[in-house]
């Protein structure tokens, strides 16, 4: 089972941003330009997409990998929701075999890739920089997500059915990077091959945590596609989780920091904290809100229920359900600190009332 026409598409996105205006990102960068269009014949009544994110082509690239550069063909795909996803197609050497690519994958999924993770990062920082007054407040995080998607639209020996496939080659060996010589379990095996789907008999999805086949003899790359966004929609929702925490123990250590309680009656330290707490109360409101509209799903067809296997494989409802319970916990913080702060503003009452009095019982008394 040789491939006659694939590639292996790396990704690796970033976070640049809290959003991003995707018309006038197309209006500030140079270049080949693009908005993400769904090609299948029945995609766009599977999907919807109401703001597209923006394509852009990059080049010819080298990519460092610890067995040596490979050539690759790079771009980079902007989303509305401030995350910036390196795309690099490798091409597979025409005639290779399923499993001549375990050991790459070993190396790309199972293995650190820092110096392609660095070259990542620093082409997904040159395109936040080019696009200017387009990204609303840009930040660096130190967090990224991966994903790597092997493609196929051709074997040398014509069309292949979905379940030889399956059958036939080490589909699992190679979506988990197992070069071991000893034989995965049956169980281990059939939990990745479980996650399977096929809407013709020649064609066959394969997904995986950190990794999917996808053999496509059409070339429609709608399944890459949607999975790069699943696993956007995964990294923003791991960077707010940890936005939270950290915004969470600076809250708590500056409750803490308030040693005197005469010295916080006459500042508005509690008043600017819950300013800042309602601020990020607003982020995060934003956030959801834009995750939630940024891809609709129209009717139960396969790209659809493709999409939806992605979303559970992922887990991206367990995230969201630890960022929401996060939020409502910043909430309460906020309504504590609230309580407080109004609670400091009636003890000053109090205490200009009795200066009040005290001032005209000595005033009577002179």
């Amino acid at each position: 089972m040789r491939i006659a026409d694939g590639t292996i598409h790396v990704y690796r996105l970033f976070d640049v941003g809290e959003s991003v205006d995707l018309a006038a990102a197309e209006q500030a960068v140079g270049g080949e330009k693009s908005r993400l269009k769904l090609e299948g014949a029945q995609s766009g009544s599977a999907l919807e997409f109401p703001r597209p994110p923006l394509h852009l082509a990059l080049g010819a690239r080298d990519v460092p990998l610890a067995a040596g550069p490979r050539p690759a063909l790079a771009s980079a795909h902007v989303y509305d929701f401030g995350v910036v996803s390196i795309v690099y197609e490798l091409p597979v050497p025409a005639g290779a075999a399923l499993e001549e690519l375990v050991p790459l994958a070993e190396e790309l999924i199972v293995n650190p890739t820092p110096a392609l993770d660095r070259e990542a990062r620093r082409e997904a920082g040159e395109v936040a920089r080019a696009l200017g007054a387009a990204l609303e407040r840009p930040h660096a995080w130190e967090g990224m997500e991966t994903y790597h998607v092997f493609f196929v639209r051709r074997f040398e020996e014509g069309p292949v059915r979905a379940l030889d496939v399956l059958a036939r080659a080490p589909v699992a060996e190679l979506l988990l990077g197992e070069t071991s010589e000893v034989p995965l379990s049956p169980a281990e095996r059939q939990e990745v091959l479980s996650h399977h789907f096929t809407y013709l008999e020649d064609d066959l999805a394969v997904l995986h945590w950190n990794s999917a086949l996808v053999v496509e003899p059409s070339g429609v790359r709608d399944i890459p596609d949607v999975l790069e966004f699943a696993t956007a929609h995964l990294l923003e929702l791991r960077y707010y989780d940890a936005l939270l925490d950290r915004e969470l123990h600076r809250i708590y250590d500056e409750i803490e920091a308030g040693d005197s309680s005469l010295k916080d009656l006459f500042t508005r330290r509690y008043r600017r904290l819950q300013r800042q707490t309602a601020a990020l109360l607003l982020e995060l409101s934003e956030m959801i809100e834009r995750l939630e509209n940024a891809i609709k799903i129209v009717g139960d067809f396969y790209l659809s229920r493709l999409y939806l296997a992605a979303v559970r494989r992922f887990r991206l409802p367990a995230w969201q359900e630890t960022v929401l319970r996060k939020q409502r916990l910043v909430a309460d913080v906020n309504e504590l600190i609230g309580d407080t702060a109004d609670t400091n503003r009636s003890e000053l009452l109090e205490i200009a009332v009795i200066v009040l009095i005290l001032l005209e019982l000595v005033a009577a008394l002179r």
